[in-house]
C-alpha cells in the first residue's frame, strides 16, 4: 500500500517574491498585476525602498550650492580656498576637527554668477566608498550646510532665472532618457528649443493685447487707429493655425521621447514569442511547441532608425477554458486598444482559418505589418512580410520597420512631449477659441480680451513666467538628489 502524506497549512513553504522599488513608481501597478496573475497562490510579496541609490564607486561627489558654500567647504579642508578663482581645482585632504587627515580629494570651485545655480559651488570629490562618503557628508552638514532637497539645484536655478521651467523639465526628461532620441530630445529643451518655439506666439499674443489696451486707454487720439473684431479674426486665424501646426506634432513628440508600443499579436503557436526573442537577440520569452505558453506580458526595446519600439509578446488570442490563459488573452486585448504598431504574426504553413480573419478585422484601424512565420517550413505564397523567427531570419522584417520610421524626426521643429507643457498648450488654445467665437459674435475687443490674456498667461507658464509655488514644489521634487 502506498503511504500517503498529507501537507499541513503550518509546514507549507511559502515563496517570497522581493521587488526593490527604489524611483520604480512607474512600473510598479505593471509589476504587481504581472505577479498577481501568476499560478502560484501561497506566497508573500515584500516591497523594498531604501530611499537612496548610494553604492560603493570610485568617485564621489558633494555638491555645495549657496553664499557660504565657500566657507563651509574651508571649514574641512587643509588647505585655503577662500581666495581661489572661480572654476579652478583644488587639491588637499579634508580633515577632522582634529586636524586629521580623513580622505585625499579634488575640491572644484565655481564663483556666481557663472554657475549652474548662479550661487557660489563648491564640489568635493573624495572616493567613492559609501562609509567615507557618509562621513564626509555628515562633516559638511556639521559644518552649517544643509542637506538638499531633491531638484533643489535645478529650482535654483530656475529662481535665479538661469534656465525657464521648460529647460528645468528638460533636465529631468536627461536623466530619465532610455535612448539616444529622447536623449537628443533632452538636450534641444535644455537649450530652450521650447522657448524658441513658443515665444512667436506669446509676441502675437502681446501685440493683440497692446493694441487693445491702447484703445480702451487712449481713445481721443486721433492718431491712433481704431480696433474692430474685424481687425482681430484674422489675426486669432493665423494665431490657431501656428498653434495647431505644433499639437499636431505632439504626438511625433511623445513617440519619440517614450518610444511606440508594438505588440506581437496572433494566435497560439504561431511564433510570437519566437520574434520576440529574435527581434530582442535574446531568449527572453519562453518557447515551446505547446499552445498557450505565453500567458502572461514579455517586454523589451529595441531601436530601429531615431525610434524606440517598445516591444510586447501577448497570450496567443482565441477562445480558451483556461482561466490562467484566459487572463493572458484579456490583458493581450486591452494592450492591443493602446498600441500604435501592431505586428500581426501567422503560421505561414497553413492555410488562414476563421480566427485568423478574425484577427485582421480587429486590427484594420490600427497600423500593422502582417507577418508569416514558419519560412523554414514552406514557401511564401501569400503577400505579406515573410520570415522564419525560428532561425532568426527576420531581416525582411526589419526593412519593412525600417521603412516606416526612416525619417530623422528631430530634424524638423522643436516638438513638445511633455505632459504639463501640452495641457497648457491645449488651455491656451481653448482661451483663443472662446476669443474666436466672441470675434464671431462681434463682441467688442475690450471685452475679448479677457480670454486673448489668459491665453497668454497659459502659454507664459509653460516656460515658469507666471507659475503656482505649489506647481513648482511638487515638479522639483521628482527630481534626483544632487540635481
Amino acid at each position: 500500500m502506498k503511504e500517503q502524506h498529507t501537507i499541513r497549512p503550518e509546514s507549507r513553504k511559502t515563496i517570497s517574491i522581493i521587488v526593490p522599488v527604489y524611483k520604480t513608481e512607474r512600473f510598479l501597478n505593471a509589476c504587481i498585476a504581472s505577479i498577481l496573475a501568476q499560478t502560484f497562490t501561497d506566497f508573500e510579496l515584500i516591497l523594498v525602498d531604501d530611499g537612496s541609490p548610494l553604492q560603493d564607486g570610485a568617485i564621489s561627489i558633494i555638491r555645495l550650492s549657496g553664499d557660504q558654500a565657500i566657507e563651509i567647504a574651508q571649514k574641512i579642508f587643509d588647505r585655503n580656498i577662500m581666495d581661489a578663482k572661480s572654476h579652478t581645482i583644488h587639491y588637499g585632504f579634508i580633515i577632522d576637527q582634529d586636524k586629521n587627515p580623513v580622505d585625499e580629494v579634488l575640491i572644484s570651485i565655481f564663483r556666481a554668477p557663472r554657475t549652474y545655480t548662479r550661487e557660489d559651488i563648491v564640489e568635493i570629490n573624495c572616493h567613492g566608498g559609501t562609509f567615507i562618503t557618509r562621513k564626509i557628508l555628515s562633516m559638511v552638514l556639521s559644518a552649517g550646510a544643509d542637506l538638499a532637497k531633491p531638484g533643489e539645484f535645478t529650482q535654483r536655478a530656475f529662481y535665479h532665472g538661469r534656465i525657464d521651467l521648460s529647460q528645468a523639465e528638460a533636465v529631468q526628461d536627461m536623466i530619465e532618457a532610455s535612448n539616444n532620441t529622447a536623449a537628443n530630445m533632452a538636450i534641444h529643451g535644455i537649450k530652450g528649443s521650447v522657448k524658441k518655439l513658443l515665444q512667436p506666439l506669446i509676441d502675437d499674443l502681446m501685440d493683440i493685447i497692446a493694441q487693445i489696451e491702447v484703445n480702451i486707454d487712449y481713445p481721443e487720439y486721433e492718431d491712433v487707429e481704431q480696433l474692430t473684431t474685424n481687425d482681430l479674426l484674422p489675426k486669432t486665424k493665423e494665431w490657431l493655425n501656428k498653434i495647431d501646426h505644433i499639437l499636431a506634432r505632439v504626438q511625433t513628440g511623445q513617440m519619440l521621447k517614450k518610444g511606440i508600443d508594438t505588440i506581437i499579436v496572433g494566435k497560439p503557436n504561431v511564433g510570437k514569442s519566437s520574434l520576440l526573442n529574435a527581434l530582442l537577440e535574446e531568449d527572453k520569452a519562453i518557447v515551446t511547441d505547446i499552445a498557450g505558453t505565453t500567458r502572461d506580458l514579455v517586454e523589451g526595446q529595441i531601436h530601429i532608425g531615431s525610434v524606440q519600439l517598445n516591444l510586447i509578446d501577448t497570450a496567443g488570442i482565441r477562445e480558451s477554458s483556461d482561466k490562467i490563459e484566459q487572463i493572458g488573452i484579456e490583458k493581450s486585448q486591452e494592450k492591443l486598444k493602446d498600441a500604435k504598431l501592431v505586428l500581426l504574426v501567422f503560421d505561414g504553413s497553413k492555410e488562414l482559418d476563421d480566427e485568423d480573419k478574425q484577427l485582421l478585422e480587429l486590427t484594420k484601424d490600427k497600423m500593422r505589418l502582417i507577418i508569416y512565420n514558419k519560412l523554414d517550413k514552406t514557401e511564401a505564397d501569400k503577400d505579406g512580410i515573410w520570415i522564419s523567427a525560428a532561425n532568426k531570419d527576420i531581416q525582411p522584417l526589419i526593412d519593412a520597420l525600417e521603412n516606416l520610421y526612416h525619417e530623422d524626426l528631430l530634424k524638423e521643429n522643436p516638438l513638445l512631449s511633455n505632459e504639463r507643457q501640452i495641457g497648457l498648450l491645449n488651455q491656451a488654445k481653448e482661451d483663443m477659441l472662446r476669443a474666436k467665437e466672441a470675434m464671431d459674435m462681434m463682441v467688442e475687443p475690450d471685452l475679448i480680451e479677457i480670454d486673448i490674456q489668459a491665453a497668454h498667461d497659459h502659454l507664459k507658464e509653460i516656460l515658469g513666467e507666471v507659475h503656482r509655488e505649489d506647481l513648482l514644489d511638487t515638479l522639483f521634487s521628482k527630481f534626483c538628489l544632487g540635481k
